[in-house]
């Protein structure tokens, strides 16, 4: 290096250190759309109903769970074809899915055939969801059913026996974009894996909307179609866009994983049946071609920068498809302002749990791990306690003395990825921003061991796995004895 281009570099690392300390930066929250709102279940009653039905089959023979799952099937089954949101059928078929949920909860030899009956309800539902326009109604009425199936799912995989790891293949979908085999799944080119990692900060983007969510991440599967090679195109907070084998996607820590693929009989796939292979393509050429940073603005407007979602969102949308059934918003003041103090510049976001909802995508497999749910059910309510005490709690608290030493990681981070490396402070986050996230982390932390001490006493007490609505009812609890 010469000696000009040292003096600069030092000069630059210099003003990234010494900048003074005074303030940190939280962003400014933006306005919530006009016709936002939270989404609330507003079921008090039937959450305690439920919990009384499964507190009562644990002394049963279980014939009440055998009866309500062939009333489940039958229920699914007589589902009209035109049904639209409100339909009775489909406020019977959400009341049912709890009921039966609630009974098999308690008589888990009957699991598999929940799930199973549950994995045709809800591709019932999607197929009906086809011919709705999705206004806030039918949307509200897709979450009802999709993400509350989800729920009443998960109370009985949690319990249920066998196998604690495995890919339950919902249906077979046809496609002719090229596949693999990949963990006992055939992965075909253009498929999106939408998945929930480890991390705090992952639980913030999928619950930190007005309709929570069970995923954070979405990323692109590529399948060479001479060589049969699997590779992964997905956006990471550390280092932007790039492409990553299947064994270095299926090593990094998540706690579930599902696969969506384009519906065999979209119009788009009729006139092109390699279209996904096609937007698996030019995510890879792009993402090899030029370094793409992670937008920590989440603006899906702009494509020179892009987190997770946009990296299939321009992908198929450059191709004339599009895939979300519209954007999720953000529209408490408490999540709006910890989302600006991230950086985020929209309240209406792409979230990748809104692939779920898509009326042009259909679940092809999903990855349920037993003790990667459970974590996950303790994840969800702790950020869902913190979240909930925003507002009276004020956001995490950054130590403004540790502000300089991070500055300092940040100007070496700075000449790392210059070089092309990973530094300790992602490429595009401030170092006010990197504590902030440190902050949370602490805080979910603090939450999350007082909630596992509780839990196991209210487990050990009651001599079950306690059901989500206690665990958030806990969780409220630990935040409180916790807070500050």
């Amino acid at each position: 290096m010469t000696r000009p281009r040292s003096i600069l570099l030092l000069c630059v690392v210099s003003a990234l250190v010494l900048v003074p300390l005074a303030t940190v930066s939280e962003g400014v929250p933006h306005v919530a759309p006009a016709d936002s709102a939270p989404f609330l279940w507003d079921s008090a009653e039937l959450w305690t109903a439920l919990q009384a039905r499964f507190e009562a089959a644990r002394t049963s023979d279980c014939a009440g769970a055998e009866a309500a799952i062939q009333h489940f099937a039958s229920d699914t089954a007589a589902l009209p074809t035109d049904a639209g949101p409100g339909h009775v059928a489909l406020v019977a078929l959400e009341d049912i899915t709890f009921e039966a949920a609630a009974l098999t909860a308690a008589c888990p030899q009957h699991a598999a055939l929940f799930l199973a009956t549950a994995d045709e309800a809800r591709r019932r539902v999607k197929e009906l969801s086809r011919s709705w326009t999705l206004d806030k109604e039918a949307r509200d009425q897709l979450y009802r059913l999709l993400y509350g199936s989800r729920l009443a799912v998960e109370e009985v995989a949690v319990r249920r026996t066998g196998d604690p790891v495995a890919f339950d293949r919902l249906e077979e979908i046809p496609s002719q974009a090229p596949s693999v085999v990949v963990a006992g799944v055939r992965v075909h080119s253009g498929d999106l894996l939408v998945s929930r990692g480890g991390a705090p900060t992952s639980a913030l983007i999928a619950r930190g909307n007005d309709r929570p969510g069970n995923f954070s991440h979405v990323a692109l599967a590529h399948v060479d179609a001479t060589t049969g090679q699997a590779s992964v195109i997905e956006a990471h907070i550390e280092s932007g866009v790039g492409v990553f084998s299947a064994d270095t996607y299926l090593s990094d820590k998540k706690l579930r994983v599902l696969v969506l693929r384009l519906r065999p009989d979209d119009p788009a796939v009729l006139a092109d049946p390699l279209i996904a292979h096609k937007a698996a393509e030019a995510a890879r050429a792009a993402a090899l071609d030029h370094h793409i940073p992670y937008d920590f603005g989440m603006d899906s407007a702009d494509a020179t920068k892009q987190f997770c979602s946009e990296v299939p969102f321009q992908a198929y949308r450059a191709l004339g498809v599009d895939l979300w059934p519209g954007p999720t918003t953000v529209s408490d003041p408490g999540m709006m302002s910890l989302f600006a103090a991230f950086g985020v510049r929209t309240s209406s976001l792409l979230a990748p749990s809104d692939l779920e909802y898509g009326p042009r995508l259909v679940a092809a497999a999903e990855w349920r791990d037993t003790d990667a749910l459970r974590q996950d059910r303790l994840d969800n309510a702790v950020l869902d306690a913190i979240l909930g005490r925003v507002a009276s709690d004020g956001l995490p608290e950054v130590r403004t003395r540790m502000l300089l030493a991070a500055r300092g990681a940040k100007a070496w981070s700075w000449l790392l990825n210059r070089l092309g490396r990973v530094g300790p402070v992602p490429e595009g986050m401030s170092a006010s921003r990197a504590l902030r996230a440190q902050a949370l982390d602490a805080r979910h932390a603090a939450v999350r061991a007082r909630l596992e001490e509780l839990v196991a006493e209210r487990e050990a007490a009651d001599g079950y796995a306690a059901p989500y609505w206690t665990l958030v009812k806990l969780a409220e609890r630990a935040a409180a004895e916790t807070a500050g």
